[in-house]
């Protein structure tokens, strides 16, 4: 069942459960923040285990790694990414 909830907030603490980020709280991670060579230190497993857990949780497919590369550049980026391609937007 697809989640409802795309805010940044929300998107953090999906972060912070789907990678078992147990040490990091959701609240410290920056919207702007990129994931990919910032502060989370975010790997390809990582990722992977990213785009699997969207589809799943909210119904949006990644086609490919170039649009990978601007959905996950940081959490709002994110945010805008899949309230722009969520089923019935």
């Amino acid at each position: 069942m697809a989640s409802n909830d795309i805010s940044p907030a929300a998107l953090k603490r999906f972060i912070v459960r789907r990678l078992r980020l147990d040490q990091v709280e959701p609240e410290s991670i920056a919207d702007e923040a990129p994931l990919v060579g910032g502060g989370l230190n975010l790997d390809s497993i990582d990722l992977l285990e990213l785009v699997v857990g969207l589809e799943k949780e909210y119904g949006v497919k990644i086609a490919d790694v170039t649009e990978g590369r601007t959905a996950l550049a940081s959490v709002q980026s994110l945010a805008e990414f899949l309230a722009a391609r969520r089923p019935g937007a």
